[in-house]
C-alpha cells in the first residue's frame, strides 16, 4: 500500500507493505493538494521498499516525464519546453529515467537551481502563458540566475530603460518608445522621442500592474500595463522581440512594486506582500448592454473583470474604457442574477446578467450559456469577498463620478 505523505515542500513517498505484484517501471502517484509524489518501481521495489524524494509543484498538472540531464519530473506542458533546449534538457519518460531521477529529484533539483530566487520573481503555473513558463526554465537550468544573485540585476537593481514596440491610441501601430522604470522616482515612464525631456506619460508603481496577453495583442511577448489615471484605468500594450528583455521588464515592474509594498505596509510578511504585485484580470470577453435607463438597444462591447472594476471598452485595445463599474461585497447589497427583468428589449444574445448595486441594476447579454456561467461564476468570487477597508474608498469615488 501507498502510504499518505504529509503536506511538506521536501515530503518523501514511501513504498511498503507491497503485496499485490508491480510491473517493473510503471510509476505511481499522489497529490497532496500541494505537490504531486511521484514512485517509479524497480524489479526489486516488492521485496525491498524504495524511499524517494520526488515531489514535484503544482504548479504542473500530472508528471508523466523526466529530464534525464537534470533528474527531475516534468509535466507534459514542460516537457515541449524542455525539449526546446535540447542542450540542457534531455526529455524522457518516468519509466526510462528510474536511476537517476530517484538519485536526484525535484527536491534536490529545487534546492540548487531555485536556492536565490527572489521573493518578487514571477514564478508561472501551467496556465500561465509559453513565454513565462519557458523562459522560467531557461532561468533556471540555461542561465543559472537563481545561483549567482548578479545574474538577476536586469529585474532588481531597482532602475531599468529601454525601448519596447508600444501600441499608440489613436492609430493602432507599434511604434518603439523609451521606457523608464524608477523606483527612486516610485513610477514607470515612456517618451515619444528618444532626445525628449519630459516623459509622454508617468505611471506610478503604487497602481501600476502588467499582465502577459499574447493572444489579445497578437505577440508572443505582449504585455499588457494598467495604472490609474485620474482614478480610472488607463491601458498601455507593449512588447520585445527578445523572450527575456520582456520577462525581464515584467520582473522589474514586479520588483519595483514588492519594495514599494515593503515600505506602505512595514509589517507585512513575504506571503501577503507577494499576490499584490501584479495580478491577471479574472474574466475578459464580449457581452451585451444597455444604458442606465434600459431603454437603450444593447451594444457589443469588450468586458474585463480587474478585481472589483468591471470595465467595457468598445475594442478590446482600447487605451481607456468608455466606462466602469464597481462590484462590491453581498454584505454591501451587491448580488448577481441570471437573466434579465422581463421587460427588457434590445437585446440580440439571450443569456442575461443583472448585476444589483445599492443604487442601480447594470443588464449585461451573453452569447452563449458557457460565457453567461463563467460571468456569473467571475461576479460571483467578488460579491463572496468580504470589501477591504481601502475598498470603500474606491466605491465612494465610483458613486461621485459625474
Amino acid at each position: 500500500m501507498l502510504n499518505q505523505p504529509d503536506i511538506s515542500v521536501f515530503s518523501t513517498l514511501i513504498l511498503s507493505n507491497t503485496h499485490d505484484p508491480v510491473p517493473s517501471g510503471s510509476a505511481i502517484r499522489s497529490f497532496d493538494g500541494l505537490f504531486w509524489h511521484y514512485v517509479v518501481l524497480n524489479k526489486d521495489a516488492v521485496s525491498s521498499p524504495k524511499t524517494f524524494n520526488g515531489n514535484i509543484s503544482a504548479r504542473c498538472q500530472g508528471p508523466d516525464w523526466a529530464s534525464l540531464t537534470l533528474g527531475v519530473f516534468i509535466c507534459q506542458a514542460c516537457s515541449l519546453l524542455h525539449r526546446s533546449i535540447p542542450h540542457i534538457s534531455q526529455v524522457k519518460s518516468v519509466q526510462d529515467t528510474w536511476d537517476l531521477v530517484a538519485a536526484v529529484g525535484n527536491s534536490a533539483a529545487r534546492a540548487k537551481y531555485e536556492q536565490k530566487v527572489p521573493a518578487f520573481y514571477y514564478r508561472p503555473t501551467h496556465t500561465d502563458c509559453k513565454l513565462l513558463r519557458e523562459q522560467w526554465i531557461r532561468a533556471k537550468y540555461e542561465r543559472n540566475e537563481f545561483e549567482f544573485i548578479e545574474k538577476q540585476e536586469p529585474y532588481s537593481a531597482g532602475y531599468r530603460e529601454g525601448f519596447l514596440w508600444k501600441r499608440g491610441r489613436d492609430n493602432g501601430q507599434f511604434l518603439s518608445r523609451k521606457f523608464i522604470l524608477s523606483e527612486r522616482e516610485g513610477a514607470l515612464k515612456y517618451f515619444n522621442k528618444q532626445d525628449a525631456r519630459d516623459p509622454k506619460a508617468v505611471m506610478k508603481i503604487e497602481t501600476l500592474n502588467a499582465t502577459f496577453q499574447p493572444a489579445k495583442i497578437g505577440n508572443p511577448c505582449g504585455l499588457q500595463i494598467t495604472y490609474l489615471k485620474d482614478n480610472s484605468t488607463r491601458n498601455i500594450f507593449v512588447y520585445h522581440s527578445d523572450a527575456k528583455e520582456m520577462v525581464d521588464w515584467f520582473n522589474a515592474i514586479r520588483a519595483a512594486r514588492f519594495h514599494y509594498l515593503q515600505v506602505a505596509f512595514p509589517g507585512a510578511s513575504d506571503e501577503e506582500l507577494v499576490p499584490k504585485l501584479t495580478r491577471n484580470f479574472m474574466k475578459e470577453g464580449f457581452m451585451e448592454k444597455t444604458g442606465p435607463k434600459h431603454t437603450e438597444g444593447f451594444k457589443k462591447r469588450w468586458f474585463t473583470m480587474d478585481d472589483r472594476r468591471l470595465m467595457y471598452f468598445k475594442d478590446p485595445l482600447d487605451a481607456y474604457a468608455l466606462g466602469e463599474v464597481f462590484i462590491g461585497s453581498k454584505e454591501n447589497s451587491y448580488t448577481v442574477l441570471s437573466g434579465l427583468p422581463p421587460s427588457t428589449q434590445g437585446y440580440h444574445w439571450n443569456h442575461g446578467i443583472t448585476i444589483v448595486t445599492p443604487d442601480r441594476k447594470f443588464l449585461f447579454a451573453c452569447e452563449t450559456e458557457a460565457e453567461q456561467r463563467d460571468w456569473i461564476a467571475a461576479f460571483q468570487r467578488v460579491i463572496n469577498r468580504p470589501m477591504r477597508p481601502q475598498e470603500y474608498a474606491v466605491e465612494a469615488h465610483f458613486k461621485h463620478k459625474p
